[in-house]
This record gives structure tokens, C-alpha cells and sequence, in this order.
């Protein structure tokens, strides 16, 4: 079993509470639709709350290269995650300009690990993605 095999068991088996590296009810679950392959995939990510959104770091832990699951939000932003209260619908865009500094000084206050991350990336900005529940369309 991966390891995020092993954490998307212990997210779903516990409520969204993730112990497994100290993460406590900080991950979701983000699906998403391969944008080559088309398959479904589920990557435990941190989520940070932005008042009624979450907001994710493409960090892939300062790799130079964005992870598969930004590529493929990019491709397919309409998705769900999993949240520790449920599924949720939500649609994907990225965050630039001042609104990205204040979302990612958030990152880096809740964990100096992404300053690391992003000393790391190099040339590479790590995106910033704002995840925002749909409201469904009405008849």
C-alpha cells in the first residue's frame, strides 16, 4: 500500500482526522480526472479554509515539476473532495496576484515546510488553487 494509500484509508476510516505525519483534520481529499488518461484519482492534499473555499499548494514537495493533480484540475476544474464533514462539489481556479502573497503566507505560517518547498521548486512558483463549493443549477 502507497503511502497515500495509507492516509486516504486513515482520513476516511477516522472522519478526515490524518495523525499519520502530524496532519491532523488539515488534509481533504481532491478527486480528479486524469487530463491525458482520463482515470480517477484521489490525492490527500493539505486544505486550507478561505472562508467558504479551500485553498491548496501544487507544492509536490519543491519538485521541479507541478503535480499530476494540477495538471489534471487544469484540464477537468469542476471535481469533488472530501472534506472531514463530507463530499463536496466544488470547482477549481487559480489564485494569482495580492489574493496569492495572502493565501500563500498563510501556507508558510501553518508550516515552514512550504518555504522549503518553494526554496527547492527553484524558478518554479508553486500554483496556489482555489477550490469553491457549487451550488447546483436550479430547474
Amino acid at each position: 500500500m502507497s503511502w497515500n494509500d495509507t492516509v486516504v484509508a486513515e482520513f476516511r476510516a477516522n472522519n478526515g482526522n490524518v495523525t499519520s505525519g502530524g496532519f491532523g483534520r488539515s488534509l481533504i481529499l481532491l478527486h480528479t480526472v486524469g487530463a491525458r488518461t482520463g482515470a480517477e484519482r484521489v490525492n490527500p492534499v493539505l486544505g486550507r479554509r478561505a472562508g467558504e473555499d479551500w485553498v491548496i499548494a501544487a507544492s509536490f514537495a519543491g519538485a521541479p515539476t507541478h503535480p499530476a493533480w494540477y495538471h489534471n484540475l487544469v484540464a477537468h476544474p469542476d471535481t469533488t473532495i472530501e472534506t472531514g464533514d463530507g463530499v463536496v462539489e466544488v470547482t477549481a481556479s487559480e489564485i494569482t496576484g495580492a489574493d496569492y502573497d495572502h493565501e500563500w503566507s498563510g501556507f508558510v505560517t501553518q508550516s515552514q515546510a512550504f518555504a522549503e518547498y518553494q526554496r527547492k521548486a527553484g524558478d518554479r512558483r508553486i500554483p496556489l488553487v482555489r477550490l469553491r463549493r457549487r451550488v447546483p443549477a436550479t430547474a
